[in-house]
């Protein structure tokens, strides 16, 4: 490829991508589902690009598009959900709900931890009050009286 300058890079994705895409029947695009979709891995494999390709280079990405939406009314991948279709091009909304979930998981796992030692520590206590409670009645009945 060097040599070649942006533009008849361009254009040699896009012959060799829809060269690929003659050659391949459903059942090659079976074989390379991934997430619902064309695994954009294994096609950059099968025509020596990058998968920025499939994002970056207008004429590949349309026509990859196309393909999957073919593919979907034959029945070979599935149905896009209503949010896939509505939101194609929208960034989405950052949520830090699951590093708060996280987070939180790992509070509660350390509070249960100190709540444990907190009761055991609790326990020896009791039973050492309770052991110099006996001695100090014990010494009470005897006429001495502790300091």
């Amino acid at each position: 490829m060097s040599g070649m300058n942006g533009q008849q890079l361009k254009e040699f994705y896009a012959n060799a991508f829809e060269v690929w895409k003659e050659t391949q029947s459903d059942d090659d695009f079976m074989q390379i589902i991934y997430r619902g979709q064309l695994s954009r891995k294994e096609m950059a494999k099968a025509i020596g690009s990058q998968t920025s390709v499939f994002r970056q280079n207008p004429v590949v990405k349309e026509s990859l598009q196309n393909l999957e939406d073919t593919l979907r009314e034959r029945g070979v991948l599935p149905p896009l959900v209503q949010s896939a279709k509505t939101n194609t091009n929208e960034p989405k909304e950052y949520s830090n709900k699951a590093t708060t979930d996280i987070l939180n998981i790992k509070r509660l796992a350390e509070l249960e931890a100190e709540n444990i030692e907190l009761k055991a520590k609790v326990e020896q206590l009791e039973k050492q009050l309770e052991k110099y409670g006996e001695l100090s009645e014990t010494l009470s009945e005897m006429g001495f009286i502790p300091r």
